[in-house]
């Protein structure tokens, strides 16, 4: 049973700073991308920053240079470093995981598994 449960959400004025974590349990951790992603009130789910299997990132244009996501495959668990933080990246942020393609393309978000998500508030 594929479990994701995240952490480190808060309340913090702007400028200040965060650290998410997600605990991945369940499943082959180290073969799994992995991805954070989040939405505010009235709006559609964005991806903010995902991490592959050999650990190459990639970001929203809107995070970038703010935002370092990170894994630890020994502990099962990403994280999503967040700096500088504006009062636009108040949000839900979840966290989700997906098994590779057998091409190596990351599934996400259209197949996956995902957590409860943790609140993200700049005020």
């Amino acid at each position: 049973h594929v479990q994701l449960v995240e952490s480190g959400g808060g309340l913090v004025q702007p400028g200040g700073s965060l650290r998410l974590s997600c605990a991945a349990s369940g499943y082959t951790y180290s073969s799994y991308c992995m991805g954070w992603f989040r939405q505010a009130p009235g709006k559609e789910r964005e991806g903010v920053a995902a991490i592959d299997s050999d650990g190459s990132t990639s970001y929203a244009d809107s995070v970038k240079g703010r935002f370092t996501i990170s894994r630890d495959n020994d502990k099962a668990a990403v994280y999503l470093q967040m700096n500088n933080l504006k009062p636009e990246d108040t949000a839900m942020y979840y966290c989700a995981a997906a098994e590779l393609y057998l091409d190596g393309r990351c599934p996400l978000p259209d197949i996956g598994y995902w957590g409860q998500g943790t609140q993200v508030t700049v005020s």
